[in-house]
């Protein structure tokens, strides 16, 4: 049961991890599309640089798991993101929900999959 555990951990937290380094490096690379858009949906688009950085340093956090509290911030962040993401895409008309939906759907399963790990080899010990 631990090893499905970890891999349900692994595939969620990769999939989380691609669609955030893919949005990242998106509002880096595009940054004049991204920075038009984000007003459009009711964002100021001077967060665009500061969100692609915290992503990223969000993923670190995780993947690293140096600190259980940057970790736990890091999750919450992530889901913040996502929520607020759903509104612009509601706000716009966009239609373009499903990868906002498939990261929150990964964050969750990363997020309980973690947990149950950890409650895990606390009760081994």
């Amino acid at each position: 049961m631990k090893n499905t555990d970890l891999l349900i951990y692994r595939i969620a937290t990769g999939l989380l991890t691609l669609i955030m380094t893919f949005s990242a490096t998106m509002y880096f690379t595009q940054y004049e599309m991204v920075s038009e858009n984000f007003p459009k949906a009711g964002f100021p688009a001077f967060i665009v640089y500061p969100l692609a950085v915290a992503k990223i340093l969000g993923l670190v956090a995780i993947w690293t798991d140096k600190s259980t509290m940057l970790r736990e911030w890091a999750y919450a962040g992530f889901v913040f993101n996502l929520l607020f993401a759903i509104g612009a895409h509601a706000h716009v008309q966009d239609g373009k929900y499903a990868p906002v939906i498939v990261g929150l759907i990964a964050v969750g399963v990363s997020y309980f999959y973690k947990h149950k790990m950890l409650k895990t080899s606390a009760a081994s010990e």
